[in-house]
């Protein structure tokens, strides 16, 4: 037994001893009694303040604290309750350790328990500050300054005490199971100060709060303080108790629907009829043994079915798991369509119902070739790439039907949520799987034809996640066939989908994912090809779609090639499929009202029908003055013809840009007038004229933006036809770049600027001799109807793009 031990029994036997009437020495009552008169023992308490007129039980094990409650018991003296700074201080020394206010209690009785441990019931009388600590006693003392408070009946006190002890009893009201003796003395209390120390003792409060309180010797500021805390409680319990009744008429209303059901079951039972809960859980068990599911994902179905039969149906998470089971029991797992690939047939069909594209049919027929020869093998993805309405989606369409397989299609323009791919996890409330497992329930085929629609316009990454990223995993053939969608959290087999592609732009496909697919680019429809187009396939659908037959109307093939030429301008068809429409509706209110059994439609009909023209070949009116060049541009929507004109004008040099003209034609401008002043001489040109004249730079449609590095040539040209005031052919039109040595640089978008030249009545283009490359992948119609002039250097390009010859320019 140590020493502290060994001292605090002692201390226990004494004053045991002591209860029983003896008088044995008391080493701490004797050193209280030695305190001076103004000084007391220290009882330093831990997150307890004491108040006056309050009793409180007091639990003391420290040794000086001991030692003070020995003193008290002994020398039958009041002892200073003061509150420790900090509660985990075990050792106390002071001013820097102890509030420097406390009360004065009288111990009223005093028990020594187990391990030295005492317990002391104490009164509370008055506040006293502290003046001064002593030292050398074996409990805490100090020298204090005792604050008694005189009742005042002044009536600014007297309405506090009134408004207090309203909201003392109106507190009193909103706490459970308060004995009425309490409710009686608040009642009773004719004293401000004890009615507001013992509010502050009850309430709800840190030690620091109730220490301030403490403090406070003033009368109103004290009565003021515990009446705003006072406030703030009673609204907290007003809050907590309108809670608590919410809560307890809700689980009222759920026991007594529990009830309702455990009735309605033992009505049904004595009726002999059968458990609704078993036949349903008894029919998922059986729909998941059907499903056909993995290993893996029937143990996960089940353990929730199990959940599903323990669970009341009145709980917010039965709803959850039964639909989540909807959706595992509804997945193709296991099941396959019966996918046979014939060649012969694939290429009928796509022949049927494609005109031309004769590249790509041959590479989809390589592709359905190859997946029939190794069902099992990676093939690639196939990603169409091409303006809108040039046959995209119906490729899609026709792969599926020539393999036997279904066809889904996913729109992902403007999706930018990760989850709409993945899914959402299922602790959000209103979670669904994502579209590639809807688009495979809709299917209901693991092997089907999934086309993932305008993959460009995904949408950018932001705090929803990438999902062009998510798109990694479903379309990499290495790590699809463990494709896990948040919702279902199991792993689900991708690798016999058929995936295929679409976007417009091919710059748009994020890098990661267009390094997982093979591009097949549709380039623009020919006129030929368009008018091909309307006669096998639009006008039978639209003849449909409105309800005619050919046996009651008859579009002519000068009326379709105008609604081509002068009514649309686009690289697809679905301007004059609209046209079209356009045209038969006409037709048909004519044959609804009787006023015809049969219609012909001829190019001069159309102005009734569909109005003016649109379009109109402008060519030679636009080039018959200096300065004007017919340019070839590309855009999202295929090939069209751009204008650029140039003019001069007295002025100080300056070069004037407009048409909403982006950075590189901005800078391809300032380059081609750099080329003009380099060759002023050969050109015949005097270098002063430059100095004394602005020029001035337009693309006409100036609310059109327009940008891209192909106009070089173009503005070359026209800045020297309007220095030498010679006009160019107006039969010739022209695309490339120019570098300051006079090269005529390579561009892309052969393909489309050909067919547009074409569409514009163009018969002349001059094109780089460096993309002399891509001539194979021009349209063979463009081909028949242009002259291609391949230049090397600007030189070539001014002998070919005048009306008359000129001298070779030298430098």
């Amino acid at each position: 037994m140590t020493a502290p031990e060994e001292k605090r029994r002692a201390w226990g036997a004494e004053n045991q001893s002591r209860q029983r009437g003896g008088r044995p020495r008391n080493e701490a009552a004797e050193a209280a009694r030695r305190l001076p008169a103004d000084a007391m023992v220290i009882v330093p308490l831990r997150d307890i303040v004491l108040f006056p007129g309050i009793v409180a039980p007091i639990t003391v094990g420290r040794r000086r604290s001991v030692a003070a409650a020995e003193a008290a018991a002994g020398g039958e003296r009041c002892i200073g309750a003061v509150c420790q700074r900090q509660p985990e201080t075990d050792d106390p020394t002071g001013r820097d350790d102890l509030f420097q206010v406390g009360t004065i209690a009288e111990v009223l009785r005093t028990a020594a328990g187990e391990d030295g441990i005492w317990h002391v019931v104490c009164q509370g009388e008055a506040r006293f500050r502290v003046i001064e600590w002593l030292e050398g006693y074996p409990f805490m003392a100090a020298r204090i300054q005792r604050i008694d408070e005189p009742e005042s009946n002044q009536p600014e006190i007297e309405a506090r005490l009134r408004h207090l002890k309203e909201q003392a009893l109106e507190a009193l009201e909103l706490l459970p199971d308060v004995p009425q003796e309490l409710v009686t003395a608040v009642q009773n209390i004719e004293s401000a100060s004890l009615l507001a120390d013992m509010a502050a003792s009850y309430l709800d409060l840190k030690a620091t709060e109730k220490q301030e309180v403490l403090e406070c010797f003033d009368i109103r500021q004290r009565l003021d303080k515990v009446s705003s805390l006072l406030g703030h409680r009673i609204e907290v319990l007003r809050i907590s108790r309108e809670i608590g009744q919410d809560a307890r008429k809700a689980m009222e209303q759920r026991q007594r629907e529990f009830i309702l059901r455990e009735q309605l079951q033992a009505i049904q039972r004595k009726l002999g009829e059968e458990d609704g809960r078993a036949a349903e859980i008894d029919e998922l068990s059986q729909a998941i043994a059907k499903a056909g599911m993995p290993e893996e994902v029937e143990v996960q179905a089940r353990k929730e079915l199990r959940r599903l039969e323990q669970m009341p149906e009145t709980s917010a998470e039965h709803s959850m798991i039964r639909t989540y089971l909807d959706w595992m029991i509804s997945l193709p797992w296991s099941k396959l369509s019966d996918s046979q690939i014939d060649i012969p047939e694939a290429r009928r069909i796509l022949e049927e119902e494609h005109y031309g594209l004769d590249k790509i049919k041959r590479r989809i027929l390589e592709f359905l070739a190859v997946r029939k020869l190794n069902p099992e093998g990676k093939s690639p993805i196939l990603c169409f790439v091409g303006p809108p309405g040039v046959g995209k989606t119906s490729l899609g369409q026709s792969i599926a039907r020539a393999t036997g397989r279904e066809f889904v299609r996913v729109a992902l323009g403007g999706v930018h949520d990760e989850a709409e791919i993945r899914g959402h996890r299922r602790t959000y409330v209103g979670a669904m799987p994502g579209n590639i497992i809807q688009a495979l329930r809709k299917a209901g085929t693991r092997n089907c034809v999934l086309m993932l629609d305008e993959i460009d316009k995904l949408g950018a990454g932001g705090f929803h996640g990438d999902p062009s990223a998510a798109f990694l995993e479903v379309l990499d053939p290495e790590q699809n066939h463990t494709f896990r969608d948040n919702y279902l959290g199991v792993p689900f087999d991708l690798s016999k989908v058929m995936f295929i592609c679409t976007a417009n732009v091919l710059e748009g496909i994020p890098g990661p994912l267009r390094d997982r697919v093979e591009i097949i680019s549709l380039v623009s429809y020919t006129e030929k090809e368009k008018l091909e187009i309307a006669k096998r396939y639009l006008l039978a659908r639209q003849m449909k779609n409105n309800g005619l037959t050919p046996e009651q109307v008859e579009v002519t093939d000068e009326a379709l090639r105008a609604l081509i030429r002068y009514y649309t301008r686009e690289a697809g068809v679905r301007g004059l499929e609209r046209n079209i429409g356009a045209v038969l509706r006409r037709i048909a209110m004519q044959v609804a009202e009787g006023r015809t059994d049969k219609a012909v439609i001829r190019e001069e009909d159309l102005h009734d029908i569909v109005g003016p023209r649109k379009f109109e070949n402008e060519m030679a009116m636009r080039t018959s003055v200096p300065g004007v060049v017919t340019g070839l541009a590309w855009t999202p929507v295929g090939g069209d013809i751009l204008f650029i004109e140039a003019t001069r004008m007295p002025g100080s040099g300056k070069l004037i840009l407009t048409g909403q003209l982006g950075d590189v034609m901005r800078e391809s401008a300032q380059a081609a007038l750099s080329l003009v002043k380099s060759r002023a001489k050969s050109l015949g040109l005097e270098s002063e004229a430059f100095d004394k004249s602005d020029i001035h730079i337009h693309c006409p449609a100036g609310a059109i933006p327009k940008d891209g590095p192909s106009a070089g040539v173009a503005m070359f040209t026209a800045l020297v036809s309007a220095f030498t005031g010679r006009c160019l052919r107006s039969d010739t039109a022209m695309t490339g770049e120019i570098s300051l040595r006079g090269l005529v640089l390579p561009v892309g978008g052969i393909k489309e600027k050909s067919v547009a030249a074409a569409t514009a009545g163009i018969t002349r283009v001059l094109m780089p001799k460096r993309n002399e490359k891509d001539w194979e992948d021009i349209p063979e119609d463009a081909r028949d109807r242009l002259d291609f002039v391949w230049v090397e250097s600007v030189d070539e390009l001014l002998t070919q793009a005048f009306d008359a010859p000129v001298d070779r320019l030298h430098n």
